[in-house]
C-alpha cells in the first residue's frame, strides 16, 4: 500500500455517540497501524475530553442541537451552522481524509455534509431502533449505513443499509469467563444472588429514586446490590455504602467484572448500552429515559422486549417494580429464557463489520 488511510470520524455529545467512534478508531489502528485519524466534535462537549484521553486528536466545531422552546440558543443556532459548515469544510480540505463517518450528535451534521458535497464516500453509524433528524438528513447522501435494528428501512434508503449493530468495549466479549474475578474484584458473597444498577456514565436520577425506595424491599429478597448512582449522584446516595451487601459506586471502571458477577441487571436503554447488554446475556429489566429525543430509549428497549429477550418498566409504572422483580428472582426458567432469548440478538462483531464496510469504500486500494 504506498499510501496510509486518511479518515475522520465526527460524533458526540453522548457516550453513546462517543464510545462507539473510539471502537471504529481503535478497529481501523489495529488493521492499518499507519493509518491516519482524526476526529470532528462539538467544542463544549465530553468528546473534547474522551477522545484525547483515547489517543486520538479531535477538532471542535461551534454546534448545538435546536430546543423545543424559544431560547437564546436557538436565535444563535443559524449562525453556529454557518460557523460549524466553515470550520468543517477548513478541516476537510486539510486533512484530506479517504473517507468520512459519522456516529451522531451535532457536529457529525456539518462534517458529513461538507464530505458529502466534495465527493468524499460517507458512512452513518445509526445505534438507535429510532433514528435521530442529524442521521435521516445525512442517509440521503451517505454510502452507507450501518443499523443496529431491523426495519430501518422506514428511515433510510433501503439499498444503503447494512445491519452490523453497534460497537461494544472488545473486553466484554470475554465477560462468561469472568464471573469468579467480578465476584472476587467487587468481594460478593458468592451464595447471593446480585443485582447490578446502571443509569448511565451520569448517572438517572428515577432510577436512583427508585433504589433508594426499594433499598428494604431488596435486602429483604437476599439479594446484594452493586449501584452505579453517577457522578452527579453520588454526594446523595454514598451514604447507603453503609448498608449491608450494597455497593454505591459513582462509576464503575471494570464494567466487564461488574457485568460478570451480576445475577440480574437494572438499566436505562440507551442504544450502546443495549448491545451491550445482548453480548452479556443477563436477565435484564429496563427502565427506559422518556428525555431523549424521539423517546428512542423506549423503542431500543421494546426491540428487546418484543423479542422476550428482557422486561422492560417505563418510569410510569415504577410503583409495579416490586412484584415484577420478585416474580423473575423466583421463575428460574424466566431467567433462562430471557438470557437465551437476549443472547441470541448479540451483534459481537459489530465494529469489524463496520470498518469492512469503511475499508470497501476507499477506491485507491480496492
Amino acid at each position: 500500500m504506498e499510501k496510509s488511510l486518511s479518515i475522520i470520524i465526527s460524533g458526540g455529545g453522548t457516550g453513546g455517540h462517543i464510545y462507539p467512534a473510539i471502537a471504529i478508531a481503535n478497529e481501523v489502528k489495529l488493521r492499518f497501524p499507519e493509518a491516519k485519524i482524526l476526529f470532528v466534535g462539538a467544542k463544549d462537549k465530553m468528546e473534547m475530553e474522551k477522545v484525547p484521553q483515547a489517543g486520538y486528536e479531535i477538532e471542535g466545531l461551534w454546534i448545538s442541537g435546536i430546543q423545543r422552546k424559544l431560547t437564546l440558543k436557538n436565535l444563535l443556532f443559524p449562525i453556529k451552522l454557518i460557523s460549524s459548515l466553515w470550520k468543517a469544510r477548513k478541516i476537510i480540505r486539510k486533512f484530506k481524509p479517504d473517507v468520512v463517518v459519522g456516529t451522531g450528535g451535532f457536529a457529525s451534521g456539518p462534517t458529513l455534509m461538507v464530505a458529502n458535497k466534495r465527493g468524499i464516500p460517507t458512512v452513518v453509524q445509526e445505534q438507535n431502533s429510532f433514528p435521530g433528524i442529524t442521521n435521516k438528513l445525512l442517509s440521503k447522501k451517505a454510502n452507507k449505513i450501518c443499523v443496529a435494528y431491523d426495519n430501518l428501512e422506514r428511515f433510510f434508503p433501503k439499498d444503503k443499509i447494512i445491519k452490523t449493530g453497534n460497537p461494544v468495549r472488545q473486553d466484554l466479549l470475554l465477560v462468561h469467563s469472568k464471573r469468579e474475578e467480578g465476584i472476587e474484584f467487587f468481594e460478593l458473597d458468592k451464595e447471593k444472588k446480585t443485582v447490578l444498577v446502571i443509569g448511565g456514565s451520569l448517572g438517572a436520577r428515577r432510577i436512583n429514586q427508585l433504589i433508594e425506595l426499594e433499598l428494604e424491599f431488596l435486602k429483604g429478597q437476599e439479594v446484594q446490590i452493586i449501584w452505579q448512582c453517577g457522578k452527579l449522584y453520588h454526594e446523595e446516595y454514598k451514604e447507603y455504602n453503609s448498608v449491608s451487601n450494597v455497593q454505591v459506586h459513582p462509576f464503575l471502571n471494570r464494567m466487564d467484572l461488574a457485568y460478570a458477577a451480576a445475577d440480574f441487571i437494572i438499566s436505562r436503554s440507551g442504544a450502546s448500552s443495549v448491545s451491550e447488554l445482548c453480548i452479556v446475556g443477563k436477565p435484564t429489566i429496563f427502565i427506559p429515559s422518556p428525555n431523549v429525543a424521539e423517546d428512542h430509549q423506549t423503542k431500543n428497549a421494546k426491540a428487546i422486549v418484543d423479542k422476550h429477550g428482557a422486561l422492560m418498566l417505563k418510569e410510569s409504572e415504577l410503583d409495579t417494580f416490586s412484584v415484577v422483580f420478585e416474580t423473575l428472582l423466583k421463575d428460574e426458567g424466566k431467567q433462562e429464557s430471557l438470557s437465551e432469548n437476549i443472547k441470541e440478538l448479540a451483534l459481537p462483531n459489530a465494529t469489524g463489520h463496520i470498518v469492512d464496510e469503511i475499508e470497501g469504500l476507499v477506491s485507491w486500494w480496492v
